[in-house]
């Protein structure tokens, strides 16, 4: 079995990356927050704020970032995963978002090459009741031409048009009675969750203070009544953080958000739609891509995507109005997507068949009416009259430019105007990675590439130290013991949570078996961390009875 080498960096790589792993200390990063004065504090640790950490750290700005529960916990980790242009957009007439997004899909392509992989989407031509008809087929070609001149040519390949052998050969369970060919064109995927953690690594390796589990509870102000930090939460502790300016960046949560300055009234209206996923053992699909399929009686198409040895089916697109802290698919969803995928597929899904399943609210700004699937994907900044600065809205492909305005918007109040470097700024792992020869290599190799990029070796260290940490950690999935403990010493996972619902996917991929290893998680988090024995069965069984309660809501029994 052939492990990542150690090896030393050259010395620009090194000088650049650091010849050893960033250590992420958590008591080090809260004694920090609490001794010194920055020039920014980002509030939110989703990829908007990650991304506006890195940007202004790269600045030179003395910045910190504070998430109130772990990095990507909201809906950075809950997206679709797709790092694209967004046909829909050319259809709302929104070819300047199309063209922008495709520009900054490259850029992730390159910045961050180890987690941002080549998508193909297949869309199936069937003579009727279809995406679209046979009939409409050639209005579709021009609309991919549109999309392929608009930055799709940026990936190296244009579309192709299929015969129906061709589409089976991508999804062999399609049904083949009214198929006539196929449409194929071509975007990428991300671990969204990683990218998040990357992003904010990064920019701690460049400066920034970062720290997850610090809750917000306050911002202050100054004798004019102007924003100059905030009061945080954190273990037990309560931090005033000081900063000339403050940065929300939490997404969805803005809706809730209540710090605003007596008597003044929030210009945006946040409203948030309900996405969901659910994934199903790819065996069940076999497909090698993602395949668009209709969903009868909604103008909604859903999409299955592969993903190692699950393939997941979604998504909705819905108001929601509840409890934000607590979003999960439940039973009239997956319904719904399983009957489009019956519909379409030669197979038989039934709920028992789902070993996993995602739900987040996208931050879409506007007022009610209408649908938001038919809503604009656009971003908005305001600041108010104290100087506070809110970014919500946009979608993960556009959130290096979102930060950029960000930023550029923080600078102007600093008075110290500074250039955006993140255009071409690697993230950590990616800088001389070359996913062809690591892929190729196959085996622990290609699993740890994917995930660590260059930093791979790192994690092999740790095994090479310790043999029997090449242990898989959750019985049917690659992740090892290693990479948990990778996870607490170096991506500041402090809980069974963060390890097995982020630092690795396994609750979306195998929930059941995710439970089954909180116990194992729980050792090594004790061991790693000096956790007393009740926190640790505490935090094992918080685990479980979350995974219980989202069981309960897919079911639609009752707890």
């Amino acid at each position: 079995m052939k492990f990542f080498p150690s090896r030393k960096p050259n010395k620009s790589r090194s000088e650049m990356y650091g010849a050893q792993p960033l250590r992420l200390h958590r008591s080090e990063q809260l004694d920090k927050l609490e001794s010194e004065t920055f020039d920014i504090l980002i509030v939110g640790g989703g990829v908007t704020g990650a991304y506006a950490a890195l940007d202004a750290s790269l600045r030179g700005y003395r910045v910190a970032l504070v998430e109130k529960s772990d990095f990507a916990s909201g809906t950075s980790s809950k997206s679709s995963k797709m790092v694209h242009g967004g046909l829909r957009y050319i259809e709302q007439g929104n070819l300047g978002l199309v063209r922008h997004s495709l520009l900054e899909r490259q850029r992730m392509r390159r910045n961050a090459r180890h987690l941002v992989q080549r998508l193909p989407f297949l869309f199936p031509v069937l003579d009727k009741n279809g995406v679209f008809d046979k009939r409409l087929s050639s209005a579709f070609e021009s609309l991919l031409w549109t999309y392929d001149l608009a930055g799709g040519w940026r990936e190296g390949i244009l579309h192709q048009k299929l015969t129906p052998a061709e589409v089976l050969s991508h999804c062999p369970t399609l049904k083949e009675e009214q198929l006539s060919g196929g449409f194929m064109y071509f975007d990428a995927r991300v671990d969204d969750a990683r990218l998040t953690l990357a992003l904010i690594r990064t920019a701690a390796f460049h400066g920034a203070v970062v720290t997850n589990h610090a809750e917000v509870i306050a911002t202050t102000r100054d004798p004019h009544g102007k924003v100059n930090g905030a009061v945080i939460h954190a273990d037990s502790r309560e931090i005033q953080v000081k900063a000339r300016v403050v940065i929300m960046a939490t997404g969805v949560w803005l809706r809730d958000w209540n710090g605003l300055k007596k008597g003044e009234a929030s210009s945006l209206h946040i409203r948030p739609a309900k996405g969901v996923h659910v994934a199903i053992p790819w065996m069940k699909i076999r497909n090698d891509c993602t395949v668009t399929i209709p969903v009868a009686g909604r103008s909604r198409r859903a999409t299955i995507t592969r993903w190692g040895n699950v393939s997941y089916l979604g998504t909705t697109d819905e108001d929601y109005q509840g409890d934000l802290n607590d979003v999960h698919c439940n039973r009239s969803e997956l319904d719904f997507l399983l009957e489009g995928a019956n519909s379409a597929l030669k197979t038989d899904l039934r709920p028992e068949d789902v070993v996993g399943s995602i739900a987040g609210c996208r931050p879409l700004v506007g007022t009610a009416g209408g649908k938001t699937v038919e809503m604009k994907r656009n971003h908005e900044i305001t600041v108010s009259p104290d100087g506070l600065i809110t970014i919500v809205g946009g979608k993960l492909t556009t959130s290096r430019h979102m930060a950029e305005e960000t930023i550029d918007v923080a600078s102007k109040i600093l008075g110290r105007k500074k250039a955006c470097s993140t255009k071409t700024a690697y993230l950590l792992g990616a800088a001389g990675y070359d996913s062809q020869a690591i892929l190729a290599s196959g085996g622990l190799s290609a699993h740890l590439g994917e995930r660590y990029g260059t930093e791979a070796h790192f994690v092999s260290d740790i095994i090479q130290s310790d043999p029997r940490l090449l242990t898989p950690i959750v019985e049917g999935l690659p992740y090892t013991e290693a990479e948990v403990v990778y996870a607490v010493r170096h991506e500041l996972a402090s809980t069974v949570d963060d390890v097995l619902s982020r630092r690795i996917r396994a609750r979306l991929m195998a929930r059941d078996a995710s439970a089954n290893a909180a116990g194992r998680v729980g050792e090594i988090l004790q061991k790693e961390l000096k956790l007393q024995p009740e926190q640790v069965a505490e935090q094992v069984a918080s685990y479980r009875a979350a995974i219980k309660h989202e069981k309960s809501e897919l079911m639609g029994t009752s707890e």
